[in-house]
């Protein structure tokens, strides 16, 4: 196994970048496993949408190739004075693609679209209780207490024209439907949508009018999702396309070994785990228990947890290339708890006994439900905790299907136990513990991806003093005694930072950032 040191300075800023040099200009070509599910930035809260988005819309700030925020359609922010929050001062003489003006009502609008009911990335703005446009181009967010992650935790937070929005009837986010917004877009970003045909390809376009240095060569880029990862990288090999993400692990030596192509490598910040239907009062996939949800008992939790054979897992299904995980962040977070760094060890017979323990001495069924396209070898990684789970009794029925479907069968408690990937967007533990730990609650706008609506009063009422804490000491304090509640009552079952397997023609110059997101204004085809 590699080192688990994942420190800021280097694998978290640590990016595989390239110098890009303007070239002759170029059609450049990708693949991934994961198509985006909309064009909607406000409509799926998730990494393949809100990458794929960011090189279309833009937001107040972004991140750079090194992960730090940068200014984009704000040029500077600073906290109020006599009250809470930040005003961001807006850049002038930005236009959206079809022409319209930015301005402040855009903000306005689309802080209001992203932070409604019917949006997915409204937890994003919990701290938030006014947003007052100050003039065209100056805006104040307003929070309820002093937070100083603000402007990071918006980083994906990206600008709707108002007018575009309005007279397309796509005013609300289309979640888990379709409105205009689904199949067409208006950013002020380095790139337009030109055609999109979902699940077979999306071509993209340079942005004529773009505010920004222009650092790529490309007249054209065209994405398309090929969800057998093997099948991808022969297209990579045979010339059909410049570029994919990821490729299998175990295909890393054959494209290092031929000419004109390289693998790029390093450790994404996303922790896979497994998640339980905490609230579920009864199982829904078991043929053997019909009254009862054993996995409301913290003991039938850490049974589960005992019964994972980590070392086995990388060393069979990833190739050594993954870190067990202890949180649900990875070492070198802002906010990982050093405090707490021991994980369940693999331990069968302890497992046994805890659910003997539990009134369950001869285990039960349940269902499972993972992904087959959304994260690096899912779902051989569910089938190989499906056969350990199954050594001390726990016998899952496994389903798996793809990421399209998923997320929706999740939202509708469709699940015993689920798999989930996680990479925090504002690069603190804060972020887990507002989307993943506290208590679902619409009005508050927290707990948004909290599906199986993990529940403990101490984690609720810790998170706003976290939030709002600026002494880094009292802070951590506060987020140890978080991981220490969450170990202890095994809310989720932490398995391994996910590793990042990119691969290209060597004739190409891009920037693997460690959050996962594919920037194309950083690409340059030599």
């Amino acid at each position: 196994m590699k080192s688990t040191s994942f420190m800021l300075s280097t694998a978290l800023t640590g990016l595989f970048a390239l110098t890009a040099t303007q070239g002759s200009a170029e059609t450049f070509r990708w693949a991934s496993t994961t198509d985006a599910q909309t064009m909607d930035p406000h409509a799926v809260n998730s990494t393949p949408v809100l990458s794929f988005l960011n090189n279309i819309y833009e937001g107040l700030v972004r991140r750079g190739r090194d992960m730090a925020i940068e200014p984009s359609l704000a040029v500077s922010w600073e906290p109020l004075f006599g009250e809470n929050g930040w005003r961001f001062n807006l850049r002038e003489g930005v236009t959206f693609q079809d022409g319209s003006a930015f301005n402040a009502q855009d903000v306005l609008f689309s802080y209001e679209r992203a932070s409604d009911e019917a949006a997915d990335t409204r937890s994003w703005f919990a701290p938030v209780s006014e947003v007052r446009i100050v003039d065209d181009y100056t805006i104040d967010f307003v929070t309820t207490a002093p937070n100083p992650l603000f402007p990071d935790s918006i980083a994906n937070f990206m600008i709707l024209d108002q007018g575009w929005a309005e007279s397309n009837d796509a005013a609300l986010p289309a979640r888990d439907a379709e409105n205009f917004a689904t199949m067409n877009a208006n950013g002020t970003g380095a790139f337009a949508l030109s055609s999109r045909d979902p699940g077979v390809e999306t071509r993209l376009s340079p942005n004529a009018t773009w505010w920004g240095d222009v650092e790529h060569n490309v007249t054209e880029a065209i994405f398309t999702p090929i969800g057998n990862s093997s099948t991808g990288l022969a297209a990579l090999l045979s010339g059909e396309i410049d570029f994919i993400q990821p490729i299998p692990l175990q295909d890393a030596e054959q494209v290092e070994g031929r000419d004109g192509f390289k693998v790029l490598e390093g450790e994404e910040t996303r922790v896979i785990m497994f998640g339980f239907g905490h609230e579920h009062d009864a199982l829904l996939y078991s043929s053997d228990v019909t009254d009862a949800n054993p996995f409301q008992d913290s003991k039938v939790r850490l049974a589960a947890a005992h019964a994972i054979d980590m070392d086995a897992i990388d060393r069979v299904i990833f190739r050594g290339k993954i870190e067990a995980a202890n949180q649900l962040v990875p070492e070198g977070i802002s906010g990982y708890s050093n405090a707490h760094t021991n994980r369940p060890e693999y331990n069968p017979e302890r497992a046994k006994e805890l659910l003997a323990e539990a009134g369950y001495p001869d285990g039960f069924s349940f269902g499972l439900k993972c992904t087959n396209d959304r994260y690096i070898n899912d779902e051989a990684l569910c089938r190989a905790a499906a056969s350990m789970f199954a050594a001390v009794g726990l016998n899952a029925e496994l389903s798996t299907g793809p990421v399209r479907d998923y997320w929706t069968q999740l939202r509708e408690d469709d699940f015993d136990m689920f798999l989930l990937g996680w990479s925090p967007g504002t690069f603190d533990a804060e972020h887990p513990i507002r989307f993943l730990l506290n208590s679902q609650d619409d009005e508050k706008k927290l707990g948004s991806w909290n599906f199986g609506n993990y529940s403990n009063a101490r984690v609720d009422e810790l998170l706003p003093l976290i939030q709002e804490e600026i002494d880094s000491t009292t802070r951590q304090t506060m987020i140890d005694e978080v991981v220490e509640i969450t170990q202890n009552e095994v809310a989720y079952i932490p398995l391994y930072t996910q590793p990042l397997i990119w691969a290209s023609k060597d004739n190409i110059d891009l920037t693997q950032r460690a959050d996962n997101f594919f920037i194309l204004r950083w690409v340059t085809v030599n």
